[in-house]
């Protein structure tokens, strides 16, 4: 149970802009092979998928907060930002299992006001085919 419950949180964090890595947390839970596998790729991608869903909610809020001085990101960035996701609309979301530039990309998403159950549909494509593919290269299919 505790297996899962830190496979759950690692994942979501590292879909936040905190520095983590779900990745080696679910093949060291594979390596150790006590679980049914297919079990913690479901509990990782939703722990990452809820993850972008904050992203998403923070995106909605951060225009008011855009003209304080802490804020971390420029005007120009902002509008950088926004236009390339205008140019690539919600098929960028396709990206957001990437590191650096992927939790980025759900945060615009919520920015640009992008509609949520569309926003989760991809999310949820590319986070749970991110957790596939480290699964098939475990099982030596890569």
């Amino acid at each position: 149970m505790w297996s899962f419950l830190v496979l759950f949180f690692a994942a979501f964090g590292a879909a936040t802009l905190l520095p983590l890595q779900s990745e080696a947390v679910l093949l060291g839970l594979l390596s150790y092979g006590q679980h049914n596998s297919w079990l913690l790729i479901v509990v990782a991608s939703i722990g990452n998928i809820l993850g972008s869903c904050v992203n998403w909610w923070l995106g909605l809020k951060v225009e008011h907060y855009k003209n304080k001085t802490w804020f971390p990101v420029s005007e120009p960035k902002m509008q950088q930002a926004q236009g390339i996701y205008h140019k690539y609309g919600y098929w960028s979301l396709l990206l957001s299992w990437l590191p650096i530039i992927g939790d980025p990309i759900t945060l615009i998403a919520g920015l640009m006001k992008e509609n949520f159950w569309r926003f989760v549909f991809m999310v949820t494509v590319a986070k749970t085919g991110r957790y596939l593919c480290i699964y098939l290269i475990f099982l030596g299919f890569f």
